[in-house]
């Protein structure tokens, strides 16, 4: 296993220690580290041709920075770095062919958009108006990721829909509905989310991919099917 990916999985093992035991010191610790060493991970593997996910990692940090402050305006800060990231991640399903991909599925779209109009009737009423409004705006943001995710195979499709579901159990206990070991699913769920989204983009085995290390990709100056030699040939 890559450095990168074996200090992520220590990191979130060790996240979710502290949730569970109440340690606000090791969650301070841990959590900001989580998405970086994914970032690392995938920008050695691919350098920056997913400039993008990356992106979208650093505002995940920012966001897991802002969470960890009590407080409603820091809530709304976190959700706001959190929109951020779900617009890049998008970004990068668009890129890698989403659009076209979610066309032959249009019943797969409507599933989640009634998923997030459900759990949007059922929060916005609990949270009030004005966070109502920002769980709704940023629910719609993410299921939107959660199905361009689709366009990447399977491995981010599940990372989507486990992103929904911990963002779910959030805007649950944001709303007041708690129940015992709700944090620890919230950062278990939320780190296996990351680590599917974010290995999705890296090819496999942890190979560099074609491009990334100053050599170029396989298309670049192979031949032609008509004879003629392509840009590295003149």
């Amino acid at each position: 296993m890559p450095l990168p990916l074996a200090a992520f999985a220590l990191l979130a093992v060790a996240n979710v220690t502290a949730v569970a035991v109440g340690s606000l010191p090791l969650e301070w610790a841990t959590k900001p580290l989580l998405a970086p060493a994914l970032a690392v991970y995938l920008w050695r593997a691919t350098g920056t041709r997913h400039a993008l996910v990356l992106a979208g990692l650093g505002f995940a940090t920012a966001g897991d920075v802002t969470l960890l402050v009590p407080g409603t305006a820091a809530f709304a800060v976190g959700i706001g770095f959190f929109l951020g990231a779900q617009i890049c991640w998008t970004s990068a399903f668009v890129r890698a062919g989403a659009v076209a991909h979610l066309r032959a599925r249009r019943p797969l779209c409507a599933v989640w958009l009634g998923v997030w109009a459900a759990a949007t009737a059922v929060l916005a009423p609990l949270l009030g108006p004005p966070m109502g409004v920002a769980i709704g705006v940023y629910g719609l943001a993410l299921v939107v990721m959660a199905l361009t995710a689709h366009a990447k195979g399977r491995r981010a499709a599940w990372g989507g829909a486990v992103f929904v579901l911990s963002d779910a159990l959030i805007g649950a206990g944001a709303a007041g509905a708690e129940f015992p070991g709700r944090p620890e699913l919230v950062m278990a769920t939320y780190t296996a989310a990351l680590f599917l989204l974010v290995t999705a983009f890296a090819p496999p085995h942890g190979a560099r991919a074609p491009g990334t290390d100053g050599e170029p990709p396989p298309e670049y100056g192979r031949p032609r099917g008509d004879g003629a030699v392509g840009a590295a040939g003149g």
